[in-house]
């Protein structure tokens, strides 16, 4: 598996907004989220999240926007045949 890459938009005090792009079948490589953040999908697609304790794949729309707490430990796939992209917005000043 590669590497999704991953593009720093914007690095304030408050807010860090990275965008990943996921050919099929890239990852992130197993991460904890240190802040409450929000995912933001720019295109369609079913992403694959492996925790410890769960393995859950989620079909994804533009605009389908969620919101996680921090202290969320997972490794992020592209579980689909097609390229796909998100923005992550960390929340800085919520950190877990």
């Amino acid at each position: 598996m590669a590497q999704a890459e991953s593009i720093r938009r914007l690095e304030t005090e408050e807010v860090r907004v990275t965008e990943w792009r996921f050919q099929p079948g890239d990852t992130t490589g197993h991460h904890r989220h240190d802040y409450d953040y929000v995912v933001v999908p720019l295109t369609t697609g079913t992403l694959r999240a492996i925790a410890a304790d769960s393995d859950v794949s989620r079909a994804l729309t533009p605009g389908g926007v969620y919101f996680r707490k921090a202290g969320v430990e997972h490794d992020v796939m592209n579980d689909g045949d097609t390229p796909f992209a998100f923005i992550e917005v960390e929340l800085k000043d919520r950190p877990g």
